[in-house]
């Protein structure tokens, strides 16, 4: 096997269950926190390799299968165990479950940062070329890529959209373009055309906005939004599904294989990146900004009402917290077995289908 395979693998492997870690580690942050015992965490999935120590009561372990991590909360389904999770407040027992979820959300939201950080983030307020058409007006006018249109005849431009709309109400009207370039204001007069051939617009340039250096705690916000719409993209996705909207095959659920396709493809691209002499640091980050995808989605995920899931449970939390009426144990416990095995059922498919109709990002 060739080797660089073989460290994609790795680092995959490392990464995922970096992710899976984070997400236990917030379920026994949480558990501590709310004075809910842990008899274990195992780093891997059993079975048990060695008990590396024990800490306040929670075993530490080491397991053979070396993917992610698990918590054992004490009286998990057993509302009878006393200092166990299902005997606690039902409000502490909400936040053990939404602990691990939330956790994988604020990784993402980090690590969104983080690269936001580095890379900087779209100034909205500023209009720049990215593209100017052949035979276009903009060139025959002389618009250059990366000018920044300041202002259309008296019309202070501080948006894609106000730029758009200002130059529609224009057509087949000479109008005047302010333009930064150089850090020189120059005017430049062009008419934009009313029947543009396809695919390009009036003007003939692709508006975009240009980057600007921000620092880590600028960039939350930025990241809130990212998080965001990475979080309602997932939602809306059934929705967009029904209406044709999106094709089946862009939306298929993956498993581990299929992340590792996607994941191995991604890096490739970030390794070329760095070889080429124009490359900057933002051209070798897709990775990370995968990882923090995949993060967002395990939390989202992770808080859908199905059963044996986090959010199933914390439906089942719901009659109590609303009308003091707790679901009976048996009955929750048997929705959520029946839950596990349809998701592992489901788990089976999606890998099968991942190995026969591997993913190619294009």
């Amino acid at each position: 096997m060739d080797f660089s395979i073989v460290l994609t693998i790795v680092e995959f492997v490392i990464a995922f269950g970096l992710l899976l870690f984070l997400h236990e580690f917030g379920h026994y942050i949480t558990s501590v926190l709310f004075g809910i015992e842990v008899e274990e965490f195992g780093f891997g999935f059993p079975p048990r390799l060695v008990k590396l120590f024990t800490w306040k009561g929670t075993e530490f372990t080491l397991n053979w299968i070396p993917f992610g991590a698990f918590v054992r909360p004490k009286g998990e389904n057993d509302p009878d165990t006393v200092g166990g999770l299902a005997a606690a407040n039902p409000w502490k027992r909400l936040a053990v479950l939404t602990g691990g979820p939330l956790m994988n959300l604020l990784t993402g939201i980090v690590i969104f940062a983080i690269l936001f950080s580095i890379s900087g983030a779209p100034d909205t307020n500023t209009v720049q070329i990215m593209d100017v058409a052949k035979n276009s007006p903009a060139e025959t006018a002389g618009l250059r890529i990366n000018d920044v249109i300041i202002k259309v005849n008296n019309v202070e431009i501080n948006s894609t959209m106000l730029l758009a709309s200002t130059i529609k109400e224009n057509l087949g009207k000479e109008v005047t373009l302010t333009v930064i370039r150089d850090g020189k204001s120059i005017e430049i007069k062009t008419t934009p055309r009313q029947n543009p051939p396809p695919n390009e617009g009036s003007l003939g340039i692709v508006m975009g906005n240009p980057i600007k250096p921000i620092s880590f705690f600028q960039a939350i916000p930025y990241s809130l939004l990212t998080t965001g719409a990475q979080g309602l993209a997932l939602i809306t996705l059934p929705i967009q599904l029904m209406q044709g909207q999106v094709n089946p095959e862009e939306a298929r659920m993956v498993g581990p294989v299929g992340m590792y396709d996607i994941y191995s493809q991604v890096r490739t691209k970030d390794i070329t990146a760095e070889t080429q002499p124009t490359s900057t640091p933002a051209d070798s980050l897709n990775r990370f900004w995968l990882l923090g995808i995949i993060s967002v989605a395990l939390g989202f995920t992770n808080l859908l009402p199905l059963p044996a899931l986090d959010g199933g449970r914390i439906l089942f939390l719901l009659p109590e917290l609303i009308f003091r009426k707790r679901v009976p144990a048996q009955f929750e416990n048997m929705v959520h077995l029946i839950g596990f095995a349809a998701l592992i059922a489901l788990m089976v498919y999606v890998t099968s289908q991942d190995i026969t109709n591997r993913i190619i990002l294009h």
